[in-house]
Order: C-alpha cells, then structure tokens, then sequence
C-alpha cells in the first residue's frame, strides 16, 4: 500500500505585509474554493500546513469538509530569506533564489540557506510519511520549501520547477515508505474544476 502526500502550495496572497500572517487575495480565496473541490474526493486523511496563513487558509476549507483540524508544523513554513518579517521583493528573491539553488548553502544575514530549510522540512515530511503511513495527506506549502521536499527525492525539482509553479499549485506524490513512486500535477485542469455555488 501507498502514502499518498498532496503537496498544495497556497493561493494568491498580498505582495507586502508580514510574512506569518499574510492572507489571500480576493483570487486566493477562489481558487482556495477550487482546491478543495479537486480534492474532496481523494480521501483525505489528515490536512498539514505550513503555520504560514495563506498556506492554512489554502486547505482550511478542505479540513473543514472532512471534520479534521489543521495540523500546523512549525517547520514547514517558507524558507527564511532574511531576518525581516516582511515579504522579500521579486526583484530581490529572483537573484537570491538564483544563487541558493547553486550552492545550497548560500544564506544571506539572518537568513535560512536551502541546505538548512531542506533539512528541517524533510524531517516533518518523513515523520508524516511514518505517522500517516498508507494514508493520504494534504500538505500546505509554500513554493521553494514545496521544492526543496520534493527536490530531496528526486533532483529534477529545482529552480526551474519552482519557476514553473502556480499559485495556488498541487502535485500528488505516492511514497513506497519512503521512496518516491510518482508525481502527478492536479492543478492547471480548470475545465475539471467545479465550485458547488
């Protein structure tokens, strides 16, 4: 039997504000509504999140619709670009990205370098996929730190795949133990997508 881990990065989300506690935009919300319609059939037996509220408010709905809480891991949330609170610019996360995913030690003061964010994450990862053994789980996610978990079992998730992520995004990863099967992008199907008005 498999484990099967949902991997959802969070919907659209304000550009400034604070990092821990910035929400969804008006978007964010809908399309958070679609992300529960896709998985509401999956058989969901546990929603994790990153403590991040734009990553609970992305599965919120979906924990709700099966009777579970949401489960908030401390060390899922984004990686630590810098010691501000604040949202690191595009202009300023593009080259930064750049650089960690060459060498994965780099770190700016203050900050957190993949290396370190990759460890702290894949252990909560590992752990669930012990704890929730056989069963299936709805991670909420950011996008390098959702990179960085898949890109520990399998390399070809890197900063290209970052870049071609979506907000919000969803890719469906079945686990023998702890050995990466398959992955399968749910997300990007709007036709197949409906909201119950």
């Amino acid at each position: 039997m498999s484990t099967f881990v949902y991997m959802v990065r969070h919907g659209d989300s304000p550009k400034d504000g604070n990092e821990r506690t910035r929400g969804l935009t008006e978007k964010g919300y809908l399309d958070a509504q679609r992300v529960t319609a896709l998985l509401k059939d999956e058989q969901v037996d546990a929603v994790v999140s990153s403590p991040y509220l734009r990553s609970i408010l992305t599965v919120e709905a979906l924990a709700k619709q099966i009777g579970k809480e949401v489960l908030v891991m401390e060390d899922l949330k984004e990686r630590v670009f810098s010691s501000e609170d604040n949202r690191v610019s595009d202009k300023e996360l593009y080259p930064l990205l750049e650089k960690s995913f060459k060498d994965p030690n780099f770190t700016f003061q203050g900050g957190e370098s993949n290396a370190d964010c990759q460890k702290r994450a894949v252990n909560v990862l590992i752990e669930l996929l012990h704890t929730f053994k056989e069963k299936r789980i709805v991670l909420g996610s950011h996008g390098a730190v959702m990179t960085l978990m898949m890109g520990y079992f399998d390399s070809r998730y890197d900063l290209k795949f970052l870049h071609s992520t979506s907000k919000p995004d969803i890719y469906k990863m079945e686990f023998n133990n702890q050995e990466l099967v398959s992955v399968q992008r749910l997300w990007g199907q709007g036709d197949r997508i409906r909201v119950p008005q």
